[in-house]
């Protein structure tokens, strides 16, 4: 079955979507980016993703392609029209098309693009077996805190880590990790979780504040601070957050085992709780009348 995609006001077949050679995004980067879960065919997390949208399109000085609201009627859109129960929806706005010119134009429309992907988040095999993560140079650009569409960085350490025989990268910058190539990054030490802090050297991840709401309600000892690759491979857990893995636990770093070798506790209870939470939200809006 062909997907139905979102291209600038219009659904159509995947194979029909056809996007300009002149547009910012594709010579230049210029435009952001997000992914959306959705689960029991809701789309959730819906606040926090405005959120982050809005802030991204401001840094970048790029006006929204449309009211906050009909975006996401879009990405409700294309659940509906690809029958998607479990997966994402991408989304993408560029600074539009333009002649090829470093400068900001003054009359191009912004590019709205979106596209779903089924997935299967909940029955994740890797939830139990955990995954291996292999540590890489983090070679990015200084404001990583905008979700730029520009990815050539992380294509780079993500094909590292791959080469190194891992699922995922920790990318690694004056001695301290940073974030995961397409995830947060944490360890747990003792009871603790410790995470880096948010500022431009990282990623405001959703999952990385729904995940420490959740904590934090639950009781379980939150840290922010900057921690090294040497305090890593020593914890006693460690794992990943993101749009697609939600909690995921990281067993091994460059070869060397982490705590028993198996998700820990901690990491075992925050995806138990994201899970319930999340399910609970896409309940709710089910139960919401259409219209």
């Amino acid at each position: 079955m062909n997907r139905i995609v979102y291209l600038n006001g219009k659904y159509l077949p995947a194979d029909e979507a056809k996007v300009s050679i002149f547009d910012r995004g594709y010579i230049f980067g210029d435009g952001v980016y997000e992914v959306i879960p959705v689960f029991e065919g809701a789309v959730v997390d819906k606040t926090y993703f405005l959120e982050r949208l809005d802030r991204s399109l401001s840094q970048i000085q790029l006006d929204w392609p449309c009211s906050q609201q009909a975006y996401l009627d879009v990405m409700s859109e294309l659940v509906s029209r690809n029958n998607l129960r479990e997966g994402v929806v991408y989304s993408q706005v560029t600074r539009g098309v333009a002649e090829r010119d470093f400068p900001f134009p003054t009359n191009a429309a912004p590019g709205f693009m979106a596209f779903s992907s089924q997935m299967n988040l909940l029955n994740n095999p890797a939830a139990t077996e955990g995954i291996k993560v292999a540590t890489t140079p983090d070679l990015r650009w200084k404001r990583r805190d905008i979700k730029s569409i520009n990815l050539l960085g992380q294509c780079m350490a993500k094909q590292d880590a791959v080469r190194k025989g891992a699922k995922e990268g920790w990318m690694v910058e004056d001695g301290y990790v940073t974030e995961g190539v397409s995830s947060s990054a944490y360890v747990v030490i003792g009871d603790k979780i410790v995470t880096r802090p948010l500022s431009n050297s990282i990623l405001p991840g959703i999952r990385r504040r729904t995940l420490l709401e959740l904590a934090e309600q639950t009781g379980i000892e939150i840290e922010e601070r900057l921690f090294t690759l040497e305090e890593a491979l020593a914890a006693d857990e460690a794992f990943i957050s993101s749009a697609t893995t939600m909690a995921l636990g990281v067993i091994e770093i460059d070869g060397v085992q982490i705590g028993n070798g198996t998700p820990g506790p901690i990491t075992m209870k925050m995806r138990a709780l994201y899970t319930e939470r999340v399910l609970q939200e896409a309940r709710e809006l089910n139960t919401q009348p259409s219209g």
